[in-house]
C-alpha cells in the first residue's frame, strides 16, 4: 500500500506493539501529529506539560512493563528537551525510542528556524541516533531503532525525521518484528561453580540487569541453591522479594548496615546484572580485596570496567544464571547467614519524632497501605534513599527511580508513564520539595487525564541531600541549600484542581494517606518534615563500609 511518511511511522509503531506514546507537538512534527489523529483509535497519545516530562513518562512506561517507551517531540528546543530523559534512560538501561522532527532536508545546516543537529547531540546519551535522509530508509530505521533499544543491554534510541520525509509517499508493507536471539558466549561455568562451592561467605549483589533481563526467578533460585544472602543495588530493588529470608536490603552509600558489613567480610561476591558503580563499590580496590568476584552481565564492556573480576559470565542473565544453577549442588551457609542476621539487629532505630512527622514514620505508613502490585516512583534525593531503605518490594518493576544519572525531576513524568503502563496498579510518587519544584508543572497532566497518582512531598524546605553533604564535608556552610521558597504545595495543587493536603504532625500521617488513596484521583500531600532529617547510615564517597557514618547531629 502507498502511504505518506507519517502514516508509515504510525504503522511501524503498531508493528512493534506500541499502543501509547508521550509527547508534545510542534511545527516539525505536525505531519506526524496529523497521522496520530487518524490513528487515535489504535495509538493513545499523552500530552505532557514539557518534553522532558514526556521523555521521563516514556521511560517510566518502559520500566513498569519492560516494553519500549515512545516519546515524540518537535525540532530544536523540543528535541533538546528530551536529552536529560534519554541520558536517564541510558544510564539505567531503559528501552526508549524517541522520534523527533526536524526542518526539511533542504533547510538542514542553514541555521533554519528551530533547527538543531539532534542526532549528534543525542549520540553520547543513546545507544544509537539516526537522521532519516530518504523515504526508503524510514520504515527500516524505525524498526532498527526498536531492535537496538531491546537488544543486549537495553537503552534509548533516537530517530530524527526531517519534515519533508514525514509528508512524502512511498510503498509500505507491514512486517512482523524480528526477535533478537539471546546471546550466550562460551563461559567458564565450572570455574564459577568451583569458586562458589569453596566459598564460606558468599554474597549476591543484584543489579538492574536482573529486572531488565527478566531474571528474578533465576536470582531467587540461585540464592536458595547456595543459601547466600542477597543485596540489591538501587536499580535491582524488587529483583528478589523483600520478604525473602535471604534478602537483606539495598547496598551502597546509603545501604543497610548489614549489607555494608557483608561486603567487607564476604569471601565471594556474585554480581548479577550490576556494574559496581562508585555509589556501591566506593573504594573499588578495597571492595574486592577479601573476596573473589564473579560477574554476570550482558554487556561485555562492563566486565572489569570498575572492579577486576575472577570469573566473568557474559550473556543473557536469565540464560546464564539458569545454566550455573544447573551444575551447582545444594549448599548451606548457616553460620554466615546467622552473622548477617546479627548485623541486621544493629540497624539504626527510627529517629524520635518531635514536632515533625519523620520520613520513617511516613514511609512506614505508605508501606503498611501498599499492596504487592502497587508501584512506588521516586525523584532523587534523601526521600529516594529513605524509600529504598524502608519500603519493601515483592515484585519486579514496582520500584521506579533514577539510579545512574540521579535525575531530579524524573519522578512525576515516570509516575505518569507507569500509571498508563499499568492502570490497575496504584502509583505513589515519593518526592522532595527540591525535586517537586522541577516537575510540578506536570500536575496539569495529572489533572487533565485524571491520573490517580498520590504525590507525597517530603518537604523539609531545604535541598536535603546536598545540605547533608555540606554538614559532613563542608563545615556546615549551607551555600544555596536553604532557598527560603514560600511555595504552599496544598494551595498549588488546588490551583490545578487537585486535592492538596498538608501534614504537620505525626498523628496526621496515616489518615492523610488513606484519604488521598480513597479519592481515586490525583492528590498532593505536603509532609512537612524536619530540615535536619538525615539519611543514615552513609558511606563517604570513595570509602568502604569500614568508614560507615551512623550519626550526624
Amino acid at each position: 500500500m502507498r502511504l505518506n511518511g507519517s502514516d508509515i511511522i504510525c504503522e511501524c509503531l503498531l508493528e512493534q506493539g506500541v499502543d501509547t506514546v508521550f509527547g508534545y507537538p510542534g511545527g516539525a512534527v505536525l505531519n506526524i501529529y496529523d497521522a496520530l489523529y487518524k490513528y487515535s483509535d489504535k495509538i493513545n497519545h499523552i500530552l505532557t506539560a514539557h518534553e522532558q516530562g514526556a521523555s521521563h513518562a516514556a521511560d517510566g512506561y518502559a520500566r513498569a512493563t519492560g516494553k519500549v517507551g515512545v516519546v515524540i517531540a518537535t525540532s530544536g528546543p523540543g528535541a533538546t528537551n528530551l536529552i536529560t530523559g534519554l541520558a536517564t534512560a541510558k544510564m539505567d538501561s531503559s528501552p526508549v525510542v524517541a522520534i523527533t522532527g526536524n526542518v526539511t532536508r533542504d533547510g538542514l545546516g542553514r541555521d533554519s528556524f528551530q533547527e538543531v543537529d539532534i542526532k549528534s547531540i543525542a549520540a553520547p546519551v543513546t545507544k544509537k541516533s539516526f537522521c532519516v535522509m530518504s523515504m526508503e530508509e524510514l520504515a527500516p530505521t524505525i524498526r532498527e531503532a526498536f531492535k537496538i533499544a531491546t537488544s543486549g543491554r537495553k537503552g534509548p534510541v533516537l530517530v530524527d525525521i526531517p519534515k519533508d520525509i514525514s509528508a512524502m509517499e512511498t510503498e509500505f508493507e507491514r512486517t512482523a518484528p524480528e526477535a533478537e536471539p539471546a546471546c550466550c558466549p562460551k563461559n567458564d561455568f565450572e570455574r564459577a561453580a568451583e569458586i562458589i562451592k569453596s566459598s564460606k561467605r558468599p554474597f549476591i549483589y543484584a543489579g538492574g540487569g536482573v529486572i531488565s533481563g527478566g531474571a528474578s526467578n533465576e536470582l531467587i533460585a540461585l540464592a536458595h541453591r547456595i543459601n547466600a544472602p542477597v543485596c540489591c543495588s538501587l536499580m535491582g530493588i524488587g529483583g528478589i522479594p523483600g520478604d525473602d529470608p535471604l534478602y537483606f536490603g539495598n547496598l551502597g552509600m546509603h545501604g543497610m548496615y548489614e549489607t555494608g558489613m557483608a561486603t567487607l567480610k564476604a569471601d565471594c561476591i556474585i554480581a548479577i546484572g550490576a556494574r559496581f558503580s562508585d555509589r556501591v563499590a566506593g573504594d573499588r580496590e578495597k571492595f574486592r580485596e577479601n573476596a573473589s568476584i564473579i560477574h554476570f552481565d550482558i554487556d561485555e564492556k562492563e566486565i572489569d570496567k570498575n572492579v577486576k573480576t575472577d570469573c566473568a559470565i557474559r550473556g543473557d542473565i536469565k540464560q546464564t544464571a539458569a545454566e550455573l544453577i544447573g551444575i551447582l549442588p545444594q549448599l548451606e551457609h548457616k553460620e554466615w547467614l546467622d552473622t548477617i542476621a546479627e548485623w541486621k539487629k544493629k540497624r539504626l532505630p527510627d529517629p524520635k519524632e518531635d514536632n515533625f512527622p519523620s520520613p520513617q514514620h511516613i514511609l512506614n505508613a505508605v508501606q503498611k497501605l501498599k499492596k504487592d502490585d502497587d508501584i512506588i516512583v521516586t525523584d532523587v534525593g534523601q526521600h529516594q534513599m529513605w524509600a529504598a531503605q524502608i519500603c519493601s518490594f515483592n515484585k519486579p518493576r514496582t520500584f521506579i527511580t533514577s539510579g545512574g544519572l540521579g535525575t531530579m525531576g524524573f519522578g512525576m513524568g515516570a509516575a505518569v508513564g507507569a500509571k498508563f503502563a499499568r492502570p490497575q496498579s496504584r502509583v505513589t510518587l515519593i518526592t522532595g520539595d527540591g525535586s517537586f519544584h522541577m516537575n510540578l508543572n506536570e500536575l496539569v497532566t495529572l489533572k487533565s487525564y485524571n491520573i490517580p497518582i498520590v504525590v507525597c512531598v517530603m518537604n523539609n524546605s531545604v535541598l536535603g541531600m546536598v545540605r547533608q553533604w555540606q554538614k559532613l564535608f563542608y563545615g556546615r556552610r549551607f551555600s544555596q541549600t536553604d532557598p527560603h521558597r514560600a511555595t504552599n504545595f496544598s494551595d498549588l495543587a488546588s490551583s490545578f484542581g487537585i486535592e492538596g493536603i498538608t501534614v504537620k504532625r505525626p498523628d496526621e500521617v496515616e489518615a492523610a494517606l488513606k484519604y488521598a488513596y480513597s479519592l481515586n484521583a490525583p492528590a498532593v500531600i505536603d509532609f512537612q518534615i524536619s530540615p535536619d532529617a538525615n539519611v543514615l547510615p552513609m558511606i563517604p564517597p570513595g570509602k568502604t563500609a569500614a568508614d560507615m557514618i551512623t550519626e550526624l547531629d
